[in-house]
């Protein structure tokens, strides 16, 4: 039987930064893969640029039933650290908003460097992992290319998110196998869907972006809004879906920092011949102005004519429209998976599992989930970074 040091599950993020934390300290290291490339989520990520992490990197920007549990990982590789890396690498990047970092470039130059770290660990892809068993030293990996025994593996398959892209719930079955508990897992940074007198309004403008504020379930969030045939999108509405529990409503401000029941009752009292749609469409794009209008019964009125009541029903819908999502489209285009290994039966520091030692689970498959914005990314690089420097190294 084929022998490693380290045999580590998935060629993503994860799974490819802790090989070259492995490989660096002169481990035997054999990484499986089941797609045709390594690192799919990183090539498609930011836009086929590679938000690849975030200046802003801190424990509350996580989501988890511990949500302490991610502080000693990301303090052990903060975003600096992998920002130099980025440098030493030659590769170029910018800040967008709020820390967010891309490549100038493709993505596929962090996929590069990334293998290019590994040195000599042995990369194999369009291997299916079948199953993983206890050994004589340690453990047995099957795998559609055979079995290979190793005193230490690491499960970094991901989660759930965009089966389309080949993922599985295979590390939630091998955590289970070997006594761990996992979180109840669920969609994360994923659009929400809605009922039908709702994509009423939202199918006319779709297109539309705004920026919108939502607080909700302890998010709070300020970013674009997007209007889709099939409801509501865009960095706020990802952001919010992961503290969003079906049943509940969402309250959404269309108009933030814009008292907007005080503005329209300003602009009257300065004459209100103006249609009330035109005062809307100074702080909200027009289309939406005009079908907001439209939808309290205001499409052609003048402001003049508008007592206070119906002013403060309009100001309520653009400043706390509240509506409630029926779902959410699920793992076909969610971002990342929510939940997932639970963290009280992990080694903070080193991720591996506190009764089997010498295995391992890190970046998406561990109940830790980031922000949108380059969050889960530094995870997948911190976790890995806690479980490389964690191996053996002895005979």
């Amino acid at each position: 039987m084929e022998q490693a040091d380290v045999v580590i599950l998935g060629g993503g993020a994860a799974g490819l930064f802790c090989a070259g934390e492995a490989a660096a300290r002169g481990l035997k290291v054999v990484v499986l893969e089941h797609a045709a490339r390594a690192g799919e989520k990183i090539r498609i990520s930011g836009g086929g640029r590679c938000n690849f992490t975030n200046l802003a990197t801190a424990r509350d920007r996580f989501l988890s039933e511990n949500p302490r549990f991610c502080a000693s990982a990301l303090a052990g590789f903060a975003a600096r650290d992998f920002v130099d890396m980025v440098d030493r690498a030659g590769i170029a990047w910018h800040e967008k908003t709020m820390g967010q970092l891309f490549c100038d470039g493709k993505a596929t130059q962090i996929i590069d460097m990334l293998l290019q770290r590994m040195g000599e660990a042995d990369l194999r892809l369009r291997t299916a992992v079948t199953g993983v068993s206890r050994g004589q030293a340690g453990f047995v990996v099957d795998s559609s290319a055979g079995q290979i025994a190793a005193r230490q593996v690491v499960v970094a398959t991901g989660g759930k998110s965009i089966p389309k892209m080949g993922a599985t719930g295979i590390a939630y079955d091998i955590a289970a196998q070997f006594g761990l508990r996992v979180v109840e897992t669920r969609p994360g940074l994923v659009p929400l869907t809605f009922a039908e007198q709702d994509l009423d309004l939202c199918r006319p403008l779709a297109g539309i972006a705004v920026d919108a504020e939502i607080a909700h379930g302890g998010g709070r969030f300020r970013d674009a809004l997007l209007f889709t045939h099939r409801g509501l999108s865009g960095p706020v509405i990802l952001q919010i879906s992961s503290y969003w529990q079906p049943g509940d409503d969402l309250v959404i401000d269309l108009a933030p920092g814009v008292d907007m029941t005080a503005r329209l009752k300003e602009w009257r009292g300065q004459g209100g011949r103006v249609a009330v749609a035109t005062v809307l469409a100074r702080d909200l794009p027009e289309r939406l102005a005009h079908a907001l209008a439209a939808e309290v019964g205001l499409a052609d009125a003048r402001l003049a004519d508008q007592n206070n009541k119906t002013l403060d029903r309009l100001g309520a819908r653009v400043n706390r429209w509240r509506l409630r999502p029926v779902g959410s489209e699920g793992y076909r285009t969610a971002e990342v998976t929510l939940g997932g290994i639970d963290t009280r039966d992990l080694d903070a520091r080193t991720m591996q599992a506190r009764d089997v030692p010498g295995l391992f689970f890190i970046g998406e498959c561990v109940d830790v989930t980031g922000w949108l914005g380059g969050y889960n990314f530094q995870w997948a690089w911190a976790s890995a970074y806690a479980a490389g420097r964690a191996f053996q190294t002895d005979a």
